[in-house]
C-alpha cells in the first residue's frame, strides 16, 4: 500500500473525529439530548434540565475534558467499581508499553529501516509515491549489522511488558483483596448455587436440601430457595406488563375509542373488558408455570468461610450429584440458565464451539474480499468494468486505503452480539460470567480472523502448509506479516480512531433517542442507564496491542497511530464514566487474566516473528539467541499464574475468616441474614397482579417448605 492510500486513510478518520468531537461538545449541553450523553448524571440527580435558552449551548467547548481528565482512581473505584479500574488500567498499560516502544521504534528503528536498500531507495522528494514497506525491516539488507539493534529491541521490551505485568497482576490482586475487605457483607459472599440435587422418591427438591445440609454441615448451613423453571414464565409477565399499559392507556382515551368491533358478525366488544379477562388469563397461566421446580438451589450459611468450604468440596460419592457453584450476585444472577438440564448444558457447549468454528469459516469470506480491495491488479481482474475508475488517484487511494478497513470494522461490530448470545446459552449462571466467556470468544475470534486470516490470505493459507508443517511457522510469518503493516496501520486509523470518537458521540443511541421522540406516546418513560460491554472493548484494546507488540521491531511506524488510539480511549471512556456508564454488577477485576494472557500470547508471537525474520535475514545467531525468549516468557507467566491466578478465582481462607470475626461485632448481621432468605428469588416469582381482582394471585409464591429457615 502507497503512503497517500494511508494518508487518505488518516486525513478521512481524522475529520471524521473532529465532526465527532464537536458535535458532542454541542448535543451533550441540549436539554433534550441529556438521556443519551448524560444518563447517568441524570438518574443520580447531579443534573438538571434547563428550559432556558442560552447561546453557550451552541458553541462547541471542551469543558468536559478537565472533568474526565482529574478523575482520579479511587473516585472512579467508588463510583464504578474495581471492573473499571482494571479496563482503565488496561489502557494506561498499553499507553506505558507504547510509549517506551515508541521511543525506540521512531528514534532508533525507523532511520535504520529508511537507511536500508533491500526494497529501494526512499524518495524522500515524492513520499506520497513511495511503499510503505520501505519503512518496515523488509528494506534492511540481508546480513546488516544493523539488525542487531532489532535483536535488541526485542529483548528490551519483552523484559520492560514483562516488568509492568508482574506489577500490574500484583497491584490489581492487591486492589481485589482491599475492594473485598472494605465491601459490606454481600449476599453472594454467604451463599452457594447447588444443582442437580437428587431427589428421593415422596420428597421435594427443598426436602432433600434441608435434609442433607442439615445433616452435613449443621453448625454453618443457614438458609435455602429452590430455583423454578422460569422460561416461559418471563414471557407472560412481560405479556401482562404490556397488556396493563395499553389498559391504562385505553382509559384514558374518550368513551367511543373503548369499544370495537369483532368477528364475521362485526360484534362489538368493550375493550377494558376484553383486555381485563385476557389479563387475567396471562396472570393465571404465569402462576401454573411457576410451580414447576428445577433440581437447583440456592443455599446460604452463616459464614463466608462456610460457604467457600462448601463450594471447594466434592458433596457426593457420585460426582454428577450435588454440583456447587459460587453464587453471583443477585442482581447478576441469569435466570434463563436454570431451564437447561445437566445434559443440555453439556450438549449446548458443544453446539457453541461448533457455531463459533462456523462463524469463524464464514468471516473469512468478508477478509479475502478486504484483501483484494487492497490490491489494486487484483481488483481490477475481479472487475474490469471499474478499471477505468479505479486509474482515479483519489479514488485508487480511498479503496485500496479506507475502504478496506472500513469494511472489515463493520463486519466486525456484529461479532461481540453473536458471541454474547452463544456464551448464554452454555449454562452459565451469571450475566458477569456470559461477558466474561463473551470477551474470550470475540477477542480469540478477533486475533484469529483480523490478524492471522489476513496475513495469510495470500498463497501460503491456500497451500495450508503453515498447517501441516508448524516447524515453517516463524519463517512463513517472517514473510507474511511484515508485508501487512499497511493494512493495520489503516485499520488502527478506522476502527481505533473514529470507532473511539463515535464511542463519544454515541450514534446508535442518539439515533434511537431522536426515533422514540416520534414514535412515543408519553415523555416520562424511566431512562436507562447503560453499563459498558466489556465483552466489546477489551478485545479491540488488547487487539491493537497485539498489533503494537508484534509489529514494534517490524514496522515501527504502526506506533504513533497507536498511542493517537490509547490516548483517545483514555479522555474518553474517562468521561463516559463519568456521564454515562454505571455498573450493573462487578466481578471484581476478573477480566484482568484475560489481559495478562493476551499479552503475553502477543510476546511469544512477536519472539517467532523474530526468529523467523532473523533466519531470513541470514542472521542466524540472532536467531537462535531470541529462542531463550519465548521460553523465559512462558515461565513468567507460569509464575504470575500459580501468584496471582488463585486470587481472581477465590478469596483465600485467612482473608474470609478475617472478614467473619468482624462481622461478629455486627448488630445488623441478624436483619441480613434474615433478608438472605428470600435475596435469591427469581423476579419471575413475584407476586403480579394487574387484573382488577384477582386476590388469590397476590399469594405469596414461595411456601414456608420452599424457603427454609
Amino acid at each position: 500500500m502507497l503512503v497517500s492510500a494511508i494518508l487518505t486513510s488518516v486525513g478521512i478518520n481524522s475529520a471524521l473525529c473532529v465532526i465527532f468531537l464537536v458535535l458532542y461538545s454541542i448535543l451533550k449541553k441540549q436539554p433534550s439530548y441529556y438521556e443519551v450523553y448524560i444518563p447517568r448524571l441524570l438518574t443520580e440527580g447531579n443534573s438538571k434540565r434547563r428550559s432556558r435558552f442560552n447561546l453557550e449551548r451552541l458553541i462547541p467547548s471542551t469543558g468536559w475534558l478537565p472533568k474526565a481528565w482529574k478523575l482520579s482512581e479511587e473516585e472512579m473505584l467508588s463510583s464504578s467499581g474495581l471492573d473499571a479500574v482494571v479496563y482503565m488500567r488496561t489502557i494506561t498499560f498499553c499507553l506505558k508499553v507504547f510509549s517506551f516502544a515508541g521511543i525506540i521504534g521512531i528514534f532508533i528503528l525507523l532511520p535504520v529501516n529508511c537507511s536500508g536498500t533491500e526494497l529501494h531507495q526512499i524518495d524522500f522528494e515524492d513520499l506520497y509515491s513511495n511503499s510503505l514497506d520501505v519503512f518496515t525491516i523488509s528494506n534492511v539488507n540481508r546480513g546488516s549489522k544493523w539488525l542487531w539493534i532489532h535483536f535488541s529491541s526485542v529483548y528490551a521490551i519483552t523484559i520492560f511488558i514483562c516488568y509492568l505485568l508482574y506489577h500490574e497482576y500484583k497491584y490489581i490482586s492487591s486492589k481485589r483483596i482491599a475492594y473485598f475487605y472494605s465491601s459490606k457483607p454481600q449476599p453472594h459472599q454467604f451463599t452457594i448455587l447447588v444443582r442437580n440435587i437428587p431427589v428421593s422418591a415422596g420428597s421435594s427438591v427443598s426436602d432433600s436440601v434441608q435434609s442433607f445440609f442439615t445433616e452435613y454441615y449443621p453448625a454453618t448451613y443457614l438458609s435455602h430457595i429452590v430455583v423454578r423453571r422460569t422460561s416461559k414464565v418471563q414471557s407472560l409477565i412481560n405479556d401482562a406488563k404490556q397488556l396493563y399499559r395499553r389498559l391504562l392507556h385505553l382509559q384514558s382515551e374518550p368513551s367511543e375509542q373503548k369499544s370495537k368491533q369483532v368477528g364475521l358478525f362485526e360484534k362489538n366488544v368493550d375493550l377494558l373488558d376484553h383486555y381485563g379477562k385476557r389479563l387475567e388469563d396471562l396472570e393465571q397461566n404465569a402462576r401454573l408455570e411457576q410451580s414447576e421446580d428445577t433440581h437447583a438451589a440456592f443455599v446460604s450459611f452463616k459464614t463466608r468461610y462456610g460457604a467457600s468450604t462448601v463450594f471447594h468440596l466434592q458433596q457426593s460419592t457420585n460426582p454428577t450429584h450435588w454440583l456447587t457453584e459460587e453464587a453471583p450476585q443477585p442482581n447478576d444472577v441469569f435466570w434463563p440458565f436454570f431451564s437447561s438440564s445437566f445434559m443440555g448444558r453439556w450438549i449446548s457447549k458443544l453446539l457453541v464451539v461448533v457455531a463459533c468454528i462456523l462463524l469463524t469459516v464464514v468471516f473469512l469470506i468478508p477478509v479475502v474480499v478486504v484483501q483484494g480491495l487492497t490490491n489494486l491488479s487484483q481488483l481490477e481482474v475481479w472487475f474490469p468494468f471499474l478499471k477505468s475508475i479505479l486509474t482515479i488517484a483519489f479514488v485508487s487511494q480511498i479503496v485500496t486505503g479506507y475502504l478496506p478497513s472500513l469494511i472489515l470494522m463493520l463486519f466486525l461490530k456484529i461479532v461481540p452480539p453473536i458471541m454474547e448470545f452463544l456464551s448464554s446459552i452454555q449454562g452459565y449462571i451469571s450475566h458477569s460470567e456470559i461477558e466474561r466467556s463473551a470477551c474470550n470468544k470475540v477477542l480469540w475470534f478477533t486475533v484469529w480472523n483480523i490478524f492471522f486470516a489476513t496475513v495469510f490470505s495470500g498463497s501460503v493459507l491456500n497451500k495450508l502448509s503453515i498447517i501441516l508443517d508448524p516447524k515453517n511457522i516463524p519463517a512463513k510469518l517472517a514473510v507474511v506479516v511484515p508485508a501487512q503493516a499497511s493494512f493495520f496501520i489503516a485499520y488502527v486509523v478506522t476502527s481505533g480512531w473514529t470507532s473511539t470518537s463515535s464511542e463519544l458521540f454515541r450514534i446508535i443511541p442518539l439515533i434511537c433517542s431522536l426515533m422514540t421522540k416520534c414514535c412515543a406516546e408519553s415523555a416520562d418513560d424511566e431512562i436507562e442507564v447503560p453499563s459498558i460491554p466489556y465483552h466489546r472493548d477489551i478485545p479491540r484494546i488488547l487487539f491493537f496491542g497485539l498489533l503494537g507488540i508484534a509489529y514494534f521491531f517490524l514496522a515501527p511506524v504502526i506506533l504513533p497511530f497507536l498511542l493517537v488510539y490509547f490516548c483517545l480511549a483514555y479522555i474518553i471512556f474517562r468521561n463516559q464514566f463519568i456521564n454515562v456508564y454505571a455498573p450493573k454488577y462487578e466481578t471484581a477485576g476478573k477480566f484482568w487474566p484475560i489481559v495478562h494472557n493476551l499479552v503475553i500470547f502477543s510476546l511469544v508471537l512477536m519472539h517467532a516473528i523474530a526468529v523467523g525474520i532473523f533466519s531470513l535475514k541470514k542472521l542466524s545467531l540472532a536467531s537462535t539467541l531470541v529462542l531463550p525468549l519465548p521460553v523465559l516468557t512462558l515461565l513468567f507467566n507460569e509464575y504470575c499464574r500459580k501468584r496471582f491466578r488463585p486470587i481472581f478465582t477465590a478469596y483465600p481462607a485467612e482473608i474470609l475468616i478475617k472478614k467473619d470475626r468482624e462481622d461478629q461485632n455486627d448488630a445488623t448481621m441478624s436483619e441480613f441474614f434474615d433478608k438472605l432468605a428470600t435475596t435469591y428469588q427469581d423476579p419471575a416469582l413475584m407476586p403480579i397482579q394487574y387484573s382488577a381482582d384477582c386476590d388469590s394471585l397476590n399469594r405469596p409464591l414461595l411456601s414456608s417448605s420452599e424457603t427454609s429457615m
